[in-house]
C-alpha cells in the first residue's frame, strides 16, 4: 500500500509540473505580447507626446524665434496638461482600454498639429492637449501592464515596458539630428514625429485589451486604500524629482547649445539622454532582484542630483553629456520604481496613488520651467535653478531613506 500511495504521489507530482510547464508556455507569449504593448504605447506617450518638444526647442528657436522664456511656457503647457491629465487618470474606470486609445490618438494628432504656425497659443493649447493624453496614458499603462505581467507571473518585465521611453527619446533625438543635416525644419519634424506616433497607435490599437477577471475591490482593499502617510511621503517625494529632472530634462540641448553652436554636436545630447534610460530601466528591473524598489528610487534620485549640477563644475559638452547620461539614466529608473512603489503600498488600489504621484510630479514640472524662466532672467544663466532642483532631488532621497531606516534598505 505504502508502495501504491508513493507512485500516486509521484504521478501526482509529474502532473503537478508537467500543468504549471505548460501553463507558463501558454502565459510566456502572452507576457510578452504584453510587455511590447506597453514598451510602444510609453514610447509613443513619453518619446513623442511629452519630450519631443525638448530636441525640437532648438529648431524652433532658429526657424520662428522661439525664446527662452516662451520654450518655458510651451513646455509648461504641457505640463499643465499632464496635470489635468493625472489627476482625471483617478476617476477613470477600471477598463480603461478606451481611454489608452484615446490618448495615444490624440498625441499622434496633437504632434502633428505642431507643424503649423498659427500662432503661440495655437500651440500653447497642442501641448496642453498631449500632456492630458500623455499623463493618461502612462497612468493607465502603468497599471495595465504591471497588473497583467503579474497575473501570468512574469513582474520582471516591467523594466522592458519602461524602457519604450528611453527608446522613443533616442527615436524623436536621432530623428532631429537626421532632418536636421537634411536641411528640414522643425516643421517637416514634427510632421514626421507625429506620423511615427500614428502608425504605432494603430499598430497598438488591437494589443491594448482588459484585463482578465479584474473585478472591483473589495471592502478590506478599500480600507486599505485610506490615505496614510506613507502615500503622501510617496506623493511628495515624486512630485520633487518631478521638479528636479525637468530642468535638464526640458533645457538640456539649449544648455548645449550654448556649448557649441553645432547643432550636429549638441544634438546629440537627447539621444544620450534616451539611450541612458532605455540601459537604465533594464538594469534596475536586474537590481530589483536584490534591492527593494525604494533602494532603487533612494539611489538613482541621489545620483540624478549629482548628474544635475555636474555642468556647473564641469563648463563643457563633456559635462553636458555627462549630465545626460546621469540624468536620463535615472528619471526612469525612478518613474519605474516609483510606480512599483505604489503598487506595493497600495495593493489593489494601486491606480488611484499611482494618479495622484503622477499629479505632483506634473505639478512640480509646471512649477521648473517657470522657476529658470524666473531665475535665467535674474541670474544669467541656469546655475542658481541646477542648484536647487539637485537640493530638492537630495532631500527627497533622504525622506525616503530616514522612512525606511527602520527595516533596512533592502527591505520591501
Amino acid at each position: 500500500m505504502l508502495l501504491n500511495y508513493s507512485v500516486f504521489i509521484g504521478s501526482l507530482s509529474t502532473y503537478t509540473s508537467s500543468m504549471l510547464q505548460q501553463r507558463q508556455a501558454v502565459s510566456e507569449p502572452r507576457a510578452v505580447a504584453v510587455a511590447l504593448t506597453a514598451f510602444a504605447a510609453l514610447a509613443v506617450a513619453m518619446g513623442i507626446g511629452r519630450f519631443a518638444f525638448t530636441p525640437l526647442l532648438p529648431m524652433m528657436q532658429k526657424d520662428f524665434g522661439v525664446s527662452v522664456a516662451q520654450g518655458g511656457w510651451l513646455a509648461s503647457a504641457n505640463y499643465f496638461g499632464y496635470l489635468v491629465g493625472a489627476i482625471s487618470a483617478i476617476a477613470l474606470p477600471a477598463r480603461h482600454v478606451r481611454a489608452i486609445r484615446a490618448g495615444l490618438l490624440v498625441i499622434g494628432i496633437s504632434t502633428l498639429g505642431m507643424a503649423f504656425d498659427h500662432g503661440f497659443w495655437w500651440w500653447l493649447t497642442l501641448r496642453a492637449l498631449g500632456g492630458v493624453a500623455s499623463a493618461w496614458v502612462l497612468v493607465l499603462v502603468s497599471s495595465w501592464a504591471l497588473e497583467r505581467l503579474s497575473m501570468l507571473g512574469r513582474p520582471q518585465l516591467g523594466g522592458a515596458v519602461y524602457a519604450g521611453v528611453g527608446t522613443g527619446i533616442v527615436v524623436t533625438g536621432v530623428a532631429c539630428l537626421a532632418l536636421t543635416a537634411l536641411g528640414a525644419g522643425s516643421a517637416n519634424a514634427w510632421l514626421t514625429l507625429g506620423f511615427v506616433a500614428l502608425v504605432a497607435t494603430a499598430l497598438t490599437w488591437q494589443a491594448i485589451e482588459p484585463t482578465d477577471g479584474v473585478q472591483g475591490a473589495s471592502k478590506s482593499e478599500q480600507e486599505k486604500a485610506r490615505w496614510t502617510s506613507e502615500y503622501w511621503r510617496l506623493v511628495l517625494c515624486y512630485g520633487a524629482f518631478g521638479f528636479g529632472y525637468i530642468i535638464p530634462a526640458t533645457f538640456l540641448p539649449v544648455m548645449a547649445k550654448e556649448v557649441i553652436s553645432d547643432p550636429m554636436i549638441f544634438g546629440w545630447a537627447w539621444p544620450v539622454f534616451g539611450a541612458a534610460a532605455v540601459a537604465s530601466t533594464l538594469l534596475a528591473a536586474r537590481a530589483a532582484t536584490f534591492l527593494s524598489h525604494r533602494s532603487v528610487w533612494i539611489l538613482a534620485g541621489l545620483a540624478m542630483a549629482l548628474g544635475v549640477v555636474f555642468p556647473l563644475g564641469v563648463p563643457a559638452l563633456g559635462g553636458i553629456l555627462v549630465a545626460a547620461l546621469f540624468v536620463g539614466g535615472t528619471f526612469m529608473v525612478i518613474t519605474m520604481a516609483g510606480m512599483q512603489e505604489a503598487r506595493r503600498v497600495a495593493g489593489a488600489q494601486a491606480r488611484p496613488l499611482m494618479a495622484a504621484m503622477t499629479s505632483s510630479f506634473a505639478l512640480g514640472q509646471i512649477l521648473g520651467p517657470l522657476c529658470v524662466t524666473y531665475l535665467v532672467k535674474a541670474s544669467g544663466g541656469f546655475g542658481v535653478a541646477l542648484v536647487l532642483a539637485s537640493m530638492l532631488l537630495a532631500l527627497s532621497a533622504l525622506v525616503l531613506r530616514a522612512a525606511s531606516g527602520a527595516r533596512g534598505i533592502a527591505d520591501g
